[in-house]
C-alpha cells in the first residue's frame, strides 16, 4: 500500500487590533506558552513562538490530519479566550487579518 509523506512547515503571523503594543511583558510569556500548548494539542510540533508588542509569529510543523485555516482559527479563537479569562488586557486582542506562509 502506497503511502504519503507529509512535511509542510507554517509561518503565521497575526497582528494587535491597530497593531496596538499590547503583548507586553508579563503577559507575553504567558501568551506564547499558551500557543505553544494549544497547537501542541492539536498536534502541531512548534518550532518557534515569539513576535513583537504588537504582532506575534509562529512557526510550526501542520498535523497532515489538519487543514491550515482550521488550525489558525482555533488557535485565534482559544487565544483570545484565554486572554479575555486571564485578563491580561482590556481590549479586543487580534485584528481579523493574518498572513500565513507555506514551507514544504
Amino acid at each position: 500500500m502506497p503511502h504519503s509523506y507529509n512535511k509542510i512547515w507554517l509561518h503565521v503571523i497575526f497582528s494587535t487590533k491597530n497593531w496596538q503594543p499590547l503583548i507586553i511583558q508579563p503577559a507575553e510569556k504567558r501568551i506564547y506558552a499558551f500557543l505553544i500548548h494549544e497547537l501542541k494539542e492539536m498536534g502541531c510540533p512548534v518550532r518557534i513562538a515569539n513576535g513583537m508588542p504588537d504582532h506575534v509569529h509562529l512557526l510550526f510543523l501542520l498535523n497532515p490530519n489538519r487543514a491550515s485555516t482550521d488550525v489558525i482559527k482555533q488557535i485565534k479563537g482559544s487565544s483570545t479566550r484565554f486572554i479575555n479569562q486571564e485578563k491580561i488586557t482590556p481590549f479586543r486582542i487580534w485584528m481579523a487579518n493574518r498572513i500565513c506562509c507555506f514551507f514544504c
